[in-house]
C-alpha cells in the first residue's frame, strides 16, 4: 500500500486535531466579521458558525474556505469575467415538509455541502417529512447596472422554490442533478437583497431519481450495503452572473472529425434576429471562425483538427459572441475537442471506436462520495483527485455510477483526458406515469448541460433493473437526442432482475468477481460493466471500523495487487480476444461500508501497487491496438500436454482413476500411462473457438474442471459443456495456457502432481505465485499413444 499525498496526516488523533484547528480559525475569523468580498464572492454577514467533526477526514477537508468554498468559476464551458459566488454561511432551518416559511433561521449551514455532511456544519438526517430553508442577503456589485442579473444553482436535491426579497423568482424546480437559473432583475430592490431558499427532498420514499442515497443514519453505522447516505438541499455552487438582455444560455459543440469542422448551435434567450459569431483557436491563434443564426446550427472549419484523446487531451478554446448587427452584446468562452464516437467491426468483431480506432475501454465505477462532504467533494483539488487517481493508475476510463457531478468534474476529465460513461440517476422502484414524465425530463436536461464535453463517450440509462421501465424506447431517444455517443440501454442485464431492451450500441453484463463471458453480438459491442469488487481494509480508514464488505475479501495489499492484475491480465489474454471490448472495476474507493476501492474512503492511503496496475492496464489497452494472432491448436488430432516448469518437464497431463494428474512419461513406460497422457482436441463443446480435450481411452470423457479440481469425465448439459470447455493463451517459449471458457483468467495448474483450476493472486494453496506462470504453461507435443 502507497499513502497518497496528503496535507492532512491520516493518523485517527491527528486527523482530529486537524479539524479542531480548522473549527477555531472559522470561529475567530467570524468573530471578526469577515465579510468576503470583490470578484468571485458575494457579500455576506456570517454569525458564529463552526463545521461538525466528520467520520473521517480527507487530506482537503481541513482547507475548506468558511466564507469562500469551492471559489472556482463553476461553469468551464460557458464562462464570463463577472460573476459572484454565493457559497458560504447561509441561514438555516428545518421545518415539516408541509410548513411555510419559518419565523425565525436559528442555525446555519455551509453552502453547497448537504445538510446530512459534517462539512455543512448541520450533520442531521434529513427525511420526508423535513423541508429544509435557506437564508442570506447580498448586495449586486455597482459596476453591474444596466445589466440582467441571472442566479444560478449548480445543483440541489431535490424540489427547489426560490425567494428573492419575498417574491418567487420563477417556477419550482423539481431534480436532483440539473442545473437551473432565474433572471431576477425584477427581484431586485437596489440595496441588500434577500435571497430564500426551501428545499423538499423525499430520497427513496419518492418516486425521483435517487441513485444510491438512502435515509440511513448519518454518522457510522453496521450495514447500509450498497447504498450510502442521503444528500439533501442544495449540493453545487450557487452563484450571480451579470449578463445582457439577450444573451447566450447554452453552447452546444459536437465535433466532425470526419469532415474537420465542429458543429454549433448558440442558444440564446432576448434575441430577435441576432446573429452568432464562433471562433476555435489553438494558442491565441484563430484556426476557423463562422457565424450563423442564434438559435440555428452552423459549422466552423477546424482545418487538420489534433484529435482528443486520452493520450493526448487537447483542447481548442472557443469564443462565442452574439451579435446585433456588427456589435457584440454578450461574449462567453469556452472549449471543445475534436474526436468521434461510434462502433465499428475490427477484426470481423463489433467494437466501440474512438476516432475511428478500437481501444480497450479501462475504467472504475466512481460514485462520487466523499465522508465530509458526501455528495460534494471538499475542494476542486479534491474534485480533481479520484480523476488523476485513474490516469494513476494506468485506466483510460471512468464510469460515473448514479450520480451526475458538476460541471468542473467533466472539465477535469476533459483535460485529464479520461473517456466517461454517464448513468442517468435511477429511481427506487418502477415508477408512475409523473415519475416518468419527471425523470425523463431530468435526462433531457442532463443531457443537455454536458452535451459538449469531449471525455463523455457514452450515456449508460438504467442499471441493474433499477425503476426499469420502456428500456428499448429510452435508449433509442436518447440516441437520437444525442448521436454523438454511444448508448447503453441497461448496465447490468445479466443481474437482478434486469430486463435488456435489446437494442443500444452495447451489451453490458455485470460478473464479480469476474471477469466472466460476455459476447458482442451483431449490433453491438460487448461491455463489461461492472466486476472485481476486491476487498481490503486498512485499519485506521474504515468509516465503520469492522464494518466494511467486499465482494471477495483479500488478506493484505500483497494479495489484492496480484489478484487485481490477474484480472486485467485475464481480460487482457482471454476476453480481449473473445470480444470484449471495455471493463468497469468496482471500485476507485470504498464508499461507507464497502470496502472494495483501489483508495481508501478517506483517500488518504491508496492501497494497491499504483506502477503494478498501470503496468498491467497499459499492456491491456497496447494489446487493443495490436492485437496478438490468436492461438490455435490441431484439433482432431491426438496430443500430449508437457509441463514447462524447469525440474518437471518430463511430467505429462493423464488421467487416473477419473482425476487429472501429472506423472513421468517416457518411451519405457507402459501402454496404459501412455494413453492416459494422450488427448484430442476437438471445437470446445461451449465454444467452438476454443477447445475440449477428449481422453485418448476414454472417447466421450474430457478433461473438465469441478469444485476447481480437474477431472475426466463425461456428461451432457450446459454447465459440463462450458467446464469441459479451455480458451488457449499464448505462453513462453512456444507453450499454451489453457484459460477456463466459463471463468476467464483461471489457468489449468498443475500443483503437488495434481491438476486444478488456479486463480492469480488467489487465497488457496494451489493458487500459490510461486512458479505461478510456468505451472499453467503447457507444451503441446506429439502423442505418447497416436
Amino acid at each position: 500500500m502507497r499513502r497518497s499525498p496528503a496535507p492532512c496526516p491520516p493518523l485517527p488523533r491527528l486527523r482530529w486535531r486537524s479539524w479542531w484547528l480548522t473549527a477555531l480559525s472559522a470561529v475567530l475569523a467570524m468573530l471578526a466579521g469577515t465579510v468576503l468580498t470583490g470578484s468571485g464572492a458575494a457579500t455576506a454577514a456570517p454569525r458564529a458558525w463552526a463545521p461538525k467533526p466528520p467520520p473521517m477526514t480527507t487530506p482537503w477537508t481541513g482547507h475548506v474556505s468558511v466564507d469562500n468554498p469551492l471559489p472556482e468559476y463553476p461553469r468551464p464551458q460557458l464562462t464570463r469575467p463577472d460573476w459572484a459566488n454565493l457559497n458560504g454561511i447561509w441561514d438555516f432551518a428545518v421545518t415539516p415538509a408541509d410548513a411555510g416559511r419559518p419565523a425565525t433561521f436559528g442555525e446555519q449551514i455551509r453552502v453547497p455541502f448537504v445538510a446530512e455532511s459534517a462539512l455543512s456544519g448541520i450533520q442531521r438526517r434529513i427525511t420526508q417529512h423535513d423541508k429544509l430553508w435557506y437564508r442570506r442577503t447580498f448586495t449586486v456589485p455597482p459596476d453591474w447596472d444596466g445589466r440582467r442579473i441571472q442566479l444560478h444553482f449548480g445543483a440541489s436535491d431535490w424540489r427547489t422554490t426560490v425567494w428573492v426579497n419575498d417574491r418567487q423568482a420563477g417556477a419550482v424546480h423539481s431534480g436532483g442533478f440539473d442545473s437551473f437559473s432565474y433572471d431576477i432583475t425584477g427581484l431586485l430592490n437596489g440595496g441588500t437583497n434577500t435571497l430564500v431558499v426551501s428545499v423538499w427532498d423525499p430520497t427513496q420514499a419518492g418516486g425521483q431519481a435517487v441513485g444510491k442515497q438512502r435515509l440511513n443514519d448519518v454518522t457510522p453505522h453496521p450495514g447500509g450495503g450498497i447504498f450510502y447516505t442521503a444528500a439533501s438541499g442544495i449540493w453545487q455552487t450557487v452563484w450571480l452572473e451579470p449578463t445582457a438582455a439577450a444573451h447566450i444560455t447554452r453552447l452546444d459543440l459536437v465535433p466532425d472529425l470526419a469532415n474537420a469542422r465542429v458543429r454549433v448551435t448558440v442558444r440564446a434567450t432576448g434575441t430577435n434576429g441576432h446573429m452568432a459569431r464562433v471562433t476555435v483557436s489553438s494558442g491565441g491563434t484563430t484556426v476557423g471562425t463562422a457565424t450563423g443564426p442564434a438559435g440555428g446550427t452552423f459549422t466552423v472549419a477546424v482545418p487538420n483538427p489534433r484529435r482528443w484523446s486520452p493520450d493526448d487531451p487537447f483542447l481548442y478554446d472557443v469564443r462565442a459572441d452574439l451579435l446585433s448587427g456588427t456589435a457584440a452584446v454578450d461574449s462567453v468562452g469556452s472549449y471543445t475537442g475534436m474526436r468521434s464516437v461510434g462502433l465499428a467491426r475490427v477484426g470481423g468483431v463489433l467494437r466501440p471506436v474512438l476516432n475511428g480506432e478500437f481501444v480497450f475501454q479501462t475504467g472504475t465505477l466512481d460514485q462520487g462520495y466523499w465522508p465530509d462532504g458526501i455528495y460534494t467533494a471538499p475542494t476542486d483539488a479534491a474534485l480533481r483527485y479520484d480523476l488523476q487517481k485513474h490516469k494513476d493508475l494506468g485506466f483510460n476510463m471512468v464510469r460515473k455510477h448514479i450520480k451526475v457531478e458538476p460541471q468542473r468534474w467533466f472539465y477535469h476529465a476533459d483535460r485529464l483526458g479520461l473517456l466517461v460513461w454517464q448513468d442517468m440517476p435511477s429511481m427506487e422502484r418502477t415508477p408512475d406515469a409523473a415519475a416518468r414524465t419527471q425523470w425523463e425530463a431530468e435526462y433531457d436536461r442532463v443531457i443537455d448541460q454536458h452535451r459538449s464535453s469531449p471525455s463523455l463517450v457514452m450515456w449508460v440509462n438504467q442499471n441493474e433493473g433499477w425503476g426499469q421501465y420502456d428500456q428499448a424506447r429510452i435508449a433509442d431517444e436518447v440516441k437520437a437526442y444525442d448521436p454523438s455517443r454511444l448508448v447503453d440501454n441497461m448496465s447490468g442485464v445479466n443481474c437482478c432482475g434486469a430486463v435488456d431492451g435489446g437494442n443500444g450500441d452495447v451489451v453490458d453484463h455485470h460478473v464479480y468477481v469476474g471477469p466472466g463471458t460476455t459476447v458482442p453480438s451483431a449490433t453491438r459491442a460487448a461491455v463489461l460493466g461492472e466486476f472485481g469488487g476486491l476487498g481490503l481494509k486498512v485499519a485506521g480508514h474504515e468509516w465503520y471500523p469492522g464494518g466494511g464488505f467486499s465482494y471477495e475479501d483479500q488478506p493484505d495489499a500483497d494479495r489484492l495487487n496480484r489478484r487485481l492484475t490477474g484480472l486485467l491480465d485475464g481480460i487482457r489474454e482471454v476476453r480481449l480476444q473473445r470480444g470484449l471490448s471495455a471493463s468497469v472495476y468496482t471500485e476507485i474507493t470504498d464508499v461507507e461500508n464497502e470496502a472494495n476501492g483501489l483508495i481508501t474512503y478517506d483517500r488518504q492511503v491508496v492501497k494497491v501497487d499504483e506502477a503494478a496496475v498501470r503496468a498491467a492496464n497499459r499492456a491491456l489497452i497496447d494489446a487493443s491496438r495490436s492485437p496478438a494472432p490468436p492461438v490455435t491448436l490441431p484439433t482432431g488430432q491426438y496430443r500430449s500436454l508437457r509441463v514447462t516448469t524447469p525440474g518437471y518437464t518430463d511430467r505429462y497431463l493423464r488421467h487416473r482413476d477419473g482425476a487429472v494428474f501429472t506423472e513421468v512419461v517416457t518411451a519405457g513406460s507402459g501402454t496404459l500411462l501412455k494413453s492416459d497422457a494422450t488427448w484430442r482436441a476437438v471445437p470446445g463443446l461451449a465454444d467452438a473457438s476454443c477447445y475440449s480435450f477428449e481422453s485418448r481411452n476414454y472417447p466421450g470423457e474430457y478433461l473438465r474442471h469441478r469444485d476447481s479440481r480437474v477431472y475426466k469425465e463425461g456428461g451432457s448439459g450446459d454447465l459440463f459443456r462450458a467446464d469441459a470447455t479451455f480458451c488457449p493463451v499464448r505462453g513462453a517459449n512456444g507453450g499454451v495456457r489453457l484459460s477456463a471458457h466459463n471463468f476467464p483468467g483461471q489457468y489449468l495448474r498443475h500443483y503437488g502432481a495434481e491438476l486444478w483450476l488456479a486463480v492469480p493472486g488467489g487465497t488457496r494453496a494451489w493458487d500459490s505465485p510461486a512458479h505461478f506462470t510456468e505451472d499453467t504453461t503447457w507444451a503441446v507435443e506429439d502423442p505418447w499413444a497416436p
